[in-house]
């Protein structure tokens, strides 16, 4: 009798599909944004078994608050990681927060513009240093680190430069005594009562860029090519991807929505300091590492971001409501965060049955 045929082993890959097929546990951990979903669920828990002994954290006035936290730092981390998924970062986001913030009160508090057209004109400077980034990096050469540490400082450093030169101070109030100031309240600084707690239209900004970045980035023609720029730039180029176009406007999308998040800030709390956003940068890219980006690009999640954004929030806010001693607040900020990152690398590692 004749052995029977042998199987024809079949490729790792498509056996790897075919078990996460089958086990869809193992299909949700392999995705970017499952070590972020996991984190914030460990975080809250928690935080929620902790504080046991008070229902603050757990209130419909707990949850507001830290996710207006989140959504202000979300707002930003949504295009750093399509940037970062680009295989760029972008360091300067923090000091144009405080530049689109301080050009639309010195226009509209000292040289009398209409608040809405300093609004404009901010977002106009923002595109500008968005494009001059992207444009930069593309025609140096230069690491986009190096190209936005520089402007990171250039930015602050003129703000504060102009603001002092105008004004003698660093700060600049009174915006809500201007004319137009409260329309504007209604798109940029709303608040709304639900359960006895005002959640802060912020949110809703936030949900908005979560909702249309996840669409452009899956998708889209262009969410292909960003994967394609941060994955190979080279080779996506060899096949017709517009690389250089694609990464300026990367860039212009995190300046804009550093300007988004200075008009947040400056119609709340009617007004600006020079200072403001300042390390912001550094938490939008935490926010999005924490949401399974990697830092050589080609691999990422705006969900993930979001949710990076969402542990961020529940941990600031949680040690509030947990009475922990303020002065261990940034080495508790910090240690959480980098729990959450090494948890995120365990479970994909296990997911993924040990492959880098």
């Amino acid at each position: 009798m004749s052995a029977a045929p042998q199987a024809v082993a079949a490729d790792p890959a498509q056996a790897d599909e075919r078990v996460a097929r089958i086990n869809p546990l193992r299909r949700f951990f392999s995705q970017p944004e499952a070590g972020a979903i996991a984190g914030a669920v460990a975080i809250w828990l928690a935080f929620a078994l902790y504080g046991v002994s008070s229902t603050a954290f757990l209130s419909a006035k707990g949850f507001a608050s830290y996710l207006e936290v989140a959504a202000q730092l979300g707002i930003i981390a949504v295009p750093v990681a399509l940037l970062m998924i680009g295989g760029e970062f972008d360091l300067s986001i923090g000091s144009v927060i405080g530049a689109c913030g301080m050009v639309t009160a010195l226009l509209s508090a000292q040289f009398h513009w209409p608040l809405w057209l300093a609004i404009l004109a901010a977002l106009a400077v923002a595109v500008l240093i968005g494009f001059i980034n992207g444009w930069l990096v593309i025609k140096t050469g230069l690491p986009s680190f190096i190209v936005t540490l520089g402007m990171l400082f250039m930015v602050r450093g003129a703000t504060i430069g102009i603001t002092k030169a105008y004004t003698g101070r660093t700060q600049i109030g009174g915006i809500k005594d201007l004319p137009g100031y409260d329309a504007l309240v209604k798109i940029f600084a709303q608040k709304a009562s639900i359960a006895g707690a005002q959640f802060s239209i912020s949110v809703l900004w936030w949900i908005l860029l979560v909702a249309g970045g996840t669409w452009l980035l899956l998708r889209t023609r262009f969410g292909n090519w960003i994967f394609g720029v941060g994955g190979n730039a080279p080779a996506a180029r060899n096949v017709g991807v517009p690389v250089d176009r694609v990464k300026i406007i990367l860039f212009i999308m995190t300046a804009v929505s550093a300007w988004l998040l200075s008009t947040i800030q400056v119609i709340t709390f009617s007004g600006t300091d020079v200072l403001r956003g300042e390390q912001r940068e550094f938490y939008a890219i935490i926010a999005a590492v924490i949401g399974g980006c990697l830092l050589t690009g080609g691999y990422g999640s705006v969900v993930g971001a979001a949710f990076g954004a969402l542990i961020y929030g529940m941990i600031q806010q949680g040690v509030v409501y947990a009475r922990i001693d303020a002065n261990w607040v940034q080495f508790f900020l910090g240690s959480m965060l980098l729990i959450a990152v090494l948890v995120n690398r365990a479970i994909r590692a296990r997911a993924m049955g040990g492959r880098k």
